[in-house]
């Protein structure tokens, strides 16, 4: 107990249990099997979506376009087996290879021009989403296979759904890569200082572009997760992901300017979000009053990395 009190995400897990047990005492449907059932698959969903922005973040930048990375794989995933009627390995195959491509675009051109990844990212968000706009025409994707519609309804064990299993294997291969991998401190050592990382032999270009192109896969990972749930490939998918991808790790515990991430704190990050979002739905909160919650979430999770970023200065000059 001593050990999980000095956890960094400990008083996420405090806020998480007791807005359930304030909801649940005002609400008590919001522990029905088909309210938690939705509310995990919220979830699984965004913390995949937040898991490819908290990569970038980790290395100290931000990535716009994953939003539009993820629907370009969605549509491409559910295209494929509708128009060219491919097998569902092969088009979730392709999916991921144009998650890969893209991810490895925004970080070579970051890497090479050294412009800012905001500038960079903001500009391929278009390019994707024209891609994306030309292959439907704003039409969705009906022809989705059966086991793909299965699998995004299917439940694992009570009411944890199946596509909650990728995002579990996501979080411990984020949670390897971060404590066990070279490149996982790689990312951490660049975020937190490029120079001195340069100093000790780590390729900032290379990490950077890695970073992207992880990233890149874990937002079409999301995407065809998302066509599986809808069961359709409906090309406005990724254009509602950036407020959560942004708010969810910051809140969670990672530093705008790069070099800490905390996988576990990053995941109560997403449970936060999704719990006040679902218990604004069972109070029967306006739509306009959810957009102002979630702009709060924004302003909240500025402050406290501005908070954490004073406190880390002043320790620094304390040291010093």
């Amino acid at each position: 107990m001593t050990r999980l009190f000095k956890q960094d995400w400990f008083g996420l897990l405090a806020v998480v249990v007791v807005a359930c047990a304030v909801i649940t005492v005002l609400k008590p449907a919001f522990l029905s099997s088909y309210n938690l059932q939705i509310l995990l698959a919220s979830i699984a969903i965004n913390a995949m979506i937040v898991f490819s922005q908290a990569i970038i973040i980790a290395i100290g930048q931000m990535n716009l376009s994953i939003g539009a990375i993820g629907g370009l794989a969605a549509i491409s995933f559910a295209g494929a087996m509708e128009v060219w009627g491919l097998p569902v390995p092969l088009a979730a195959a392709l999916g991921l290879a144009i998650g890969l491509g893209a991810g490895l675009l925004n970080g070579w051109l970051v890497a090479v021009s050294g412009i800012s990844a905001f500038i960079i990212t903001l500009a391929t968000l278009y390019i994707f989403n024209g891609i994306t706009l030309g292959i439907t025409e704003a039409q969705p994707f009906y022809g989705i296979a059966e086991s793909v519609k299965t699998f995004g309804d299917a439940i694992l064990i009570g009411p944890i759904p199946m596509i909650a299993m990728p995002t579990v294997l996501v979080i411990a291969a984020m949670i390897w890569m971060l404590t066990r991998m070279r490149i996982g401190r790689h990312i951490l050592a660049v975020g937190g200082n490029a120079h001195a990382a340069e100093l000790g032999g780590v390729s900032a270009q290379r990490t950077v572009i890695w970073a992207h192109a992880i990233s890149g896969v874990l937002a079409a990972l999301a995407g065809m997760i998302v066509v599986a749930r809808l069961q359709i490939g409906q090309p406005t998918i990724g254009n509602d992901w950036l407020i959560t991808s942004f708010a969810a790790p910051v809140i969670g515990g990672a530093l705008l300017q790069g070099g800490h991430l905390s996988v576990i704190g990053t995941l109560l990050g997403v449970v936060i979000i999704a719990i006040i979002t679902q218990g604004l739905v069972l109070f029967g909160v306006d739509p306009f009053a959810m957009q102002i919650a979630l702009g709060g979430l924004i302003l909240w999770a500025v402050a406290i990395d501005r908070t954490r970023s004073w406190r880390a200065e002043r320790n620094r000059v304390k040291i010093a």
